[in-house]
């Protein structure tokens, strides 16, 4: 039987598909560069294509840092007091507010002293409700404490019109730095300290080495905002110090680079930190950052946690970010998308 529709097209002397044969010919000049071998298959995943219908445009919200995201995607801390800066946190601003996304700015800390790169920072504005976190090195909230000057990192949060605070931790970084500053005290007595002292979300990250069982143990023990994993396998801002030192502190400390943990490890030892604690886990929400290099990546990352997660990028967003805008719409267009169809399509194998 004919359908209405194939009726209606040969009544009006239409093709039913008017790009069949141009598509078909694509098909057979493009079959042999579109195999795939069997070493590159991801395993991570089941794909059910019975299940679903194709994703729906529409975004449902859900709570993240007591602020609606739309999306699970968080924009990692960038830049700040550069030549690029303001174009870079502004067009990155406005992206969150577009699609229902979270950013933490990058280090705020000449903030602390003067305002001549206030504006660098300056994007409330711009990213409207969505959430926004100030940050500060540990070394900075040490010097801080030991000046007895935490109401400025009040008055820092206050001034950017911020949700709250993210604490940086990075001791191979200052030690590699050549202008690095000395940690005194283990980090997370600091961190203990400045909870007790300020009345403000606070989030703590690594800078690209990620942390271990005993670390991340300190922390899903404290009421934080959340904990951002800052994985090894994404940008290292040891190897990066390391860049800008002599020849001999490179061939000297290069290995360092190497050293911590990926995503995947700290999934892993997440959730087992998670059941050990159980209700003596205080900190409840998870960003997972570093090495996460595309929407699939924080699909699985997320789905596998025990705790509510979204996942960040830093150099991806960074590439588009200093460009023209509609640049890095189409890119988190693209990865919304994806991410839209892995949420459809795919459920993870249970290891």
């Amino acid at each position: 039987m004919t359908s209405d529709h194939n009726k209606r097209s040969l009544l009006h002397d239409e093709p039913i598909d008017p790009t069949s044969e141009e598509r078909k010919l694509d098909h057979i000049q493009l079959a042999m560069k579109s195999r795939i071998d069997s070493i590159n298959i991801d395993h991570r995943f089941y794909y059910e294509p019975l299940l679903s219908g194709h994703p729906e445009s529409k975004n449902k919200s859900f709570e993240f840092l007591d602020k609606k995201f739309l999306h699970p995607i968080w924009v990692s801390s960038m830049t700040g007091g550069t030549k690029y800066a303001k174009t870079i946190n502004v067009n990155l601003a406005k992206v969150c507010d577009q699609f229902g996304l979270g950013m933490g700015l990058g280090s705020c800390r000449s903030l602390l002293y003067d305002d001549a790169s206030f504006e660098d920072f300056d994007v409330r504005s711009y990213i409207g409700d969505r959430a926004l976190y100030a940050n500060l090195g540990i070394a900075q909230i040490e010097q801080l404490i030991q000046d007895k000057q935490t109401e400025k990192i009040n008055e820092l949060v206050k001034k950017l019109q911020a949700d709250g605070l993210i604490i940086h931790v990075n001791p191979l970084q200052e030690w590699l730095q050549p202008e690095g500053d000395k940690i005194i005290h283990p980090p997370i007595d600091t961190i203990k300290i400045i909870i007790d002292q300020l009345n403000i979300p606070i989030i703590v990250k690594e800078v690209g080495q990620g942390m271990g069982y005993k670390s991340l143990k300190a922390l899903f023990e404290l009421p934080l905002a959340a904990i951002d994993f800052a994985a090894n396998g994404g940008t290292n801002f040891s190897k990066l110090e390391m860049s800008r030192s002599s020849e001999e502190i490179q061939a000297s400390f290069m290995k360092i680079a190497n050293l911590g943990h990926d995503a995947d490890e700290m999934v892993e030892l997440s959730n087992v930190i998670i059941d050990e604690l159980g209700e003596k886990c205080l900190c409840k929400q998870i960003i997972v950052s570093g090495g996460v290099k595309d929407f699939l990546d924080g699909y699985y990352y997320t789905e596998k946690l025990k705790l509510p997660a979204i996942y960040g990028q830093a150099s991806a967003f960074l590439k588009y970010a200093k460009e023209d805008y509609d640049q890095l719409v189409e890119y988190v267009q693209s990865q919304i998308s994806g991410l839209q169809l892995a949420q459809a399509y795919l459920r993870l194998k249970v290891s």
